[in-house]
């Protein structure tokens, strides 16, 4: 989590509130922290000199720490960025329900497949109108490979990809349930 913190305070310094909000608005689609695991992240970030913290005073509110990345966090998250990836362990429990779906009632089964479709469909077409603004308003910045708002608009393609393999894979094994195609090899 603590490169998620750095990604984002790269861009702009921010509070632990901000950076809650930003976890959830901007990468909570695909790298998710809770409020408690924000703030101790944060001293740890600090105690390693890849960031720092100012104290702002307010009127109305108790004062807030606003944090920034240092250059060493900086340094840090560039050499993160392009280190390798090792492959994950993906856990979709509707794909390991498609694995025994030969055991379900098909049509309890398009019903569940049928839904997941719509939501899947539903967030691609939130992601397509995202999209659609960013290209609106954010014009040349989406291709200028130094600028955040590539990188966002990047991970924003990454989302409409996946929503819509996932929205083409849940009508396909609905279709197939519908209409009582099973496949005829043997089973695993």
């Amino acid at each position: 989590m603590g490169f998620a913190l750095l990604g984002l305070l790269a861009q702009e310094p921010l509070s632990g509130y901000d950076l809650k909000l930003r976890m959830e608005r901007r990468v909570g689609n695909f790298w998710s922290a809770g409020h408690s695991q924000i703030y101790p992240e944060l001293a740890r970030l600090e105690g390693e000199g890849m960031v720092e913290h100012r104290v702002v005073e307010q009127q109305d509110r108790p004062d807030k720490k606003v944090y920034t990345i240092t250059d060493t966090g900086l340094h840090e998250l560039k050499e993160w960025v392009t280190a390798p990836v090792e492959p994950g362990v993906v856990r979709d429990e509707l794909v390991l329900k498609a694995y025994s779906v030969w055991l379900a009632d098909p049509e309890k089964a398009v019903t569940l497949f049928r839904d997941q479709q719509r939501l899947h469909k539903e967030q691609l077409l939130r992601y397509e109108e995202i999209g659609a603004w960013m290209e609106e308003e954010w014009g040349e910045d989406l291709y200028r490979l130094d600028s955040p708002r590539f990188a966002i608009y990047a991970t924003l393609q990454r989302g409409i990809s996946y929503e819509r393999g996932y929205t083409e894979w849940c009508a396909w094994l609905a279709y197939r349930l519908e209409s009582g195609v099973r496949g005829g090899g043997a089973r695993a």
